[in-house]
């Protein structure tokens, strides 16, 4: 779950029961558990995953009642405790990605998560087969047409609130709201269908990381055993729901679905997260110069951050003339005069910020003022998806490819997609294993992004959402 959403809720002195003790099971009893699940998971016909903010402490956020939990804290007046990354560059767990192959392998029907950390999407499970109970901290909507924009920054508020930003449907343009509910706010109705007509239908519920606590969503799992379904339970603390469940298991989510995995013989994909940058090169004849101003933005505007991005080196390497520069500050921009007559190359060293798993890349850009380039708009898909492939075969992040460029005779615009992580995971235990960092592009700059399986790459198909990253663009239901 989001600190920052913890902070953002307002008051309530009844958040249910906290700080109860941890439980874990006997190794052997765990073992003999995990083989009875897996074998549960494989009969399934109908599997629904319901899950909460226990399969996200690995990725270094905290819950909310276990015994460092954030509401656990509070109560005992020692504040919201501190992530271990930031928010909106945490990665997703061992389970996450489990979940992704799962849902690949066709036993896993639908998750209906309970946080709002983005993680489900962020690991690349299908939108359509998501319910997301309580929003997504990264997530906004527009309340008349209902296109979702999934950003790569945290969204300012919470509670159904209005944003600073519009639909871009010119039709439509009406203000997008954020997507997080308050304490008094109402499931949104789409997503609790969805949830319940899955847990209805289900014949096995699996319950991840969650105190089964917050209603209405913890009665939703037990819809399934009134229409002869199981409900199965991985905590590692007591929930209410434990003596109706066909079977308990007191242990770490990761290394419970890791044995899980292992049993049902299939892989845990790696993760690898793709962003994007738009760059921006204005200029404007003054006498015989040029006087040109480079700008390095986020796809979503000017005041959108870069939180992937620490600063930028920008240096001409055909040109001793021309003095490097070291951009600081955001949003990062340059400007310089320069003669009308003479092209010059323009390399961008773009160094990463915490939480990516390479220290920087590089974008070369070739600038003359007399010659006009080519419009062009390539396949993202295909464009992301060669990325992520060279990028799980060389084992490391830092490929970037042009994804589109539009040029006029006074500016031209172009976006990148950059791979800027690569996680892989131990199925021996919960840890992940970040690659071993080679400061810059490791090989080729090949086209990429998103889920892979064996040797091809796979793309979660989304919703009526506009995806991690994307431009403005509308992608159909």
């Amino acid at each position: 779950m989001s600190l920052g959403y913890a902070e953002k809720l307002s008051f309530r002195e009844d958040v249910g029961t906290v700080g109860m003790p941890e439980i874990f099971d006997p190794p052997e009893l765990v073992q003999n558990k995990i083989e009875e699940l897996a074998v549960m998971m494989q009969k399934s016909k109908h599997l629904v995953v319901f899950t909460g903010a226990g399969i996200s402490t690995s990725s270094g956020i905290p819950d909310f009642r276990g015994p460092k939990g954030v509401w656990t804290l509070q109560r005992a007046g020692k504040g919201i405790p501190n992530a271990s990354l930031p928010f909106h560059r945490a990665v997703p767990s061992l389970t996450h990605m489990a979940l992704v192959e799962l849902e690949r392998a066709g036993i896993l029907k639908f998750i209906i998560s309970q946080n709002v950390d983005s993680l489900h999407l962020r690991s690349g499970f299908p939108r359509a087969k998501l319910s997301e109970l309580h929003g997504n901290s990264f997530k906004e909507i527009c309340p008349c047409c209902k296109t979702e924009y999934l950003r790569d920054f945290e969204i300012e508020t919470i509670g159904l609130k209005d944003t600073p930003r519009r639909c871009s449907d010119k039709n439509c343009g009406a203000r997008l709201k954020d997507t997080v509910l308050d304490w008094e706010d109402a499931l949104p109705l789409e997503e609790m269908n969805s949830a319940k007509e899955h847990c209805r239908s289900a014949d096995l519920v699996l319950c991840l990381g969650t105190s089964l606590q917050i209603t209405p969503a913890c009665n939703m799992p037990l819809m399934s055993i009134k229409n002869g379904g199981r409900v199965a339970i991985v905590n590692l603390q007591a929930t209410p729901k434990d003596k109706k469940a066909s079977l308990v298991i007191h242990g770490l989510v990761d290394e419970v679905i890791a044995g899980v995995m292992s049993k049902l013989n299939l892989r845990i994909p790696p993760y690898i997260r793709t962003d994007l940058v738009q760059l921006t090169l204005r200029h404007s004849l003054k006498k015989k110069c040029v006087r040109w101003t480079l700008r390095v933005t986020s796809i979503h505007g000017l005041r959108a951050p870069l939180p992937f991005i620490q600063s930028i080196e920008v240096s001409f390497p055909e040109r001793p003339d021309m003095k490097p520069v070291v951009l600081r500050e955001q949003p990062f921009s340059l400007q310089r005069e320069t003669s009308m007559n003479r092209s010059f190359f323009m390399l961008l060293k773009l160094n990463f910020s915490d939480g990516c798993s390479c220290l920087s890349s590089a974008i070369g850009w070739h600038v003359d003022f007399q010659k006009q380039k080519g419009s062009f708009v390539r396949d993202r898909t295909l464009v992301t998806r060669e990325l992520q492939c060279a990028a799980e075969h060389e084992s490391c992040a830092g490929q970037q490819e042009i994804l589109e460029r539009e040029c006029s005779p006074r500016a031209e615009t172009a976006i990148h997609a950059i791979v800027t992580n690569i996680v892989s995971y131990d199925m021996g235990d919960d840890k992940v294993r970040l690659p071993r960092d080679t400061g810059m592009n490791c090989g080729s700059s090949n086209p990429a992004k998103r889920n892979m399986e064996g040797t091809g790459c796979h793309l979660a198909a989304p919703k009526k959402l506009k995806y991690l990253f994307l431009k403005d663009e509308k992608l159909n239901c």
